[in-house]
Formats: structure tokens, C-alpha cells, sequence
């Protein structure tokens, strides 16, 4: 019998984190969401962003931390620029954070990991 790895996260696709008010603006909150721990962010302009809480640079670190400045982050740890956007790391540093897909309906925050 074969035993099957799977992501911590891969068996749930929809998730309800809370209402949009619990949120506050340009703060990060973590959720452990299975072994994974998510930070959602709600930027200046009500957006809201999810990425994995944890720092692509080699010496690892949370992001939840961040300065939050439009869908940027900065962290506080080595002071790299990621795009909440698309994960990625600003020149000149480079890496990749893992990002998730969030909406909001009925004034809660949903996050998605498929």
C-alpha cells in the first residue's frame, strides 16, 4: 500500500475567514488554514490579498509583519519589496511567495486555495 502526500491545504477550495470589519486596514492577519499559515492583508483601498506567511529570503521569516503600501509589502526582517498581486519579489532582490485568491461576498472575507 502506497501512502499519498498531499498539500496541507489542497482539500479545501473555499474558505470563510471573517467578516471584512475584523480586518484592519494596512495590518496583516495569520490564519493556519490545515499547517499552512496564510496572512491576508486589507490594503488603504479595501482590497484584500492572501500570500503564504512566509519570507522567500534564504533566512525564511513571517510576512504577517509587512508594511503594507498599495498591494506591496514590505518586510521588516530584510526590507524586500513583494507584489500582493503576483508573489513576486522586486528587483533587485529576487523570489516568489505563494498567493491565494480572496473575495469578498456578504462582508466576508473568503479566501480561496485551489
Amino acid at each position: 500500500m502506497t501512502t499519498q502526500q498531499t498539500n496541507p491545504i489542497a482539500a479545501a477550495e473555499r474558505i470563510a475567514l471573517d467578516s471584512t470589519d475584523s480586518f484592519p486596514s494596512r495590518i496583516g492577519r495569520v490564519f493556519l488554514i490545515e499547517a499552512a499559515e496564510i496572512a491576508v492583508f486589507r490594503t488603504s483601498d479595501d482590497e484584500f490579498y492572501a500570500v503564504e506567511n512566509l519570507n522567500p529570503h534564504p533566512k525564511g521569516g513571517p510576512l504577517a509583519e509587512a508594511i503594507v503600501s498599495g498591494h506591496y509589502i514590505y518586510d521588516p526582517l530584510y526590507d524586500w519589496k513583494i507584489d500582493l498581486k503576483t508573489g513576486l519579489v522586486q528587483e533587485p532582490d529576487t523570489g516568489e511567495v505563494r498567493t491565494f485568491r480572496v473575495e469578498v461576498a456578504d462582508n466576508q472575507v473568503i479566501l480561496f486555495t485551489k
